[in-house]
């Protein structure tokens, strides 16, 4: 059977935790990455920053959810994720700014991950020498090979 549709990348993704504040953290302040808009449901029990990484056709849309009541459903703060990987342009580089910036990462250093790529995972939870975690969702940081790299240099070019 001929499947009718194609994933094409990844268009978003949604972090829950019990504070935005310490997402943003990591998200924004850490990574760089910009708030677009902010969502505000009571129906859905969120409060939720809307970020971009990326601009055009590669931007990827990371939800930073808060509950407004943390003991109503949905249950945005507990949503299992079992991880995130995202390209990065120079992994060495990005694990030392990151680790002198109070970032802590998980046991095992950079090495090559299953799909051949150098990868390394940032803890899902912070501790006192290293306060910033992935407030519960574990993180892969993947080296991106030469033509990733210059696909998203040519985008950022036009």
């Amino acid at each position: 059977m001929t499947r009718p549709f194609k994933v094409l990348g990844i268009q978003q993704i949604a972090i829950g935790g019990p504070s935005k504040e310490k997402l943003r953290t990591l998200w924004v302040e850490k990574f760089g990455l910009e708030i677009t808009s902010t969502f505000v449901s009571e129906r859905e029990n969120v409060d939720e920053d809307i970020c971009a990484m990326g601009t055009g056709p590669f931007k990827v849309e990371v939800d930073l959810m808060q509950p407004l009541d943390p003991e109503k459903k949905p249950a945005v703060h507990t949503t299992p994720l079992n991880h995130v990987g995202l390209w990065i342009d120079d992994l060495p580089k990005a694990v030392e700014w990151l680790s002198a910036n109070g970032v802590r990462f998980a046991p095992g250093g950079i090495r090559k991950g299953a799909a051949g790529f150098d990868i390394t995972f940032l803890h899902p939870k912070g501790n006192d020498e290293f306060p910033i975690g992935g407030e519960g969702v574990l993180i892969e940081l993947v080296q991106a090979p030469p033509e990733v790299v210059a696909a998203f240099a040519k985008l950022a070019a036009q």
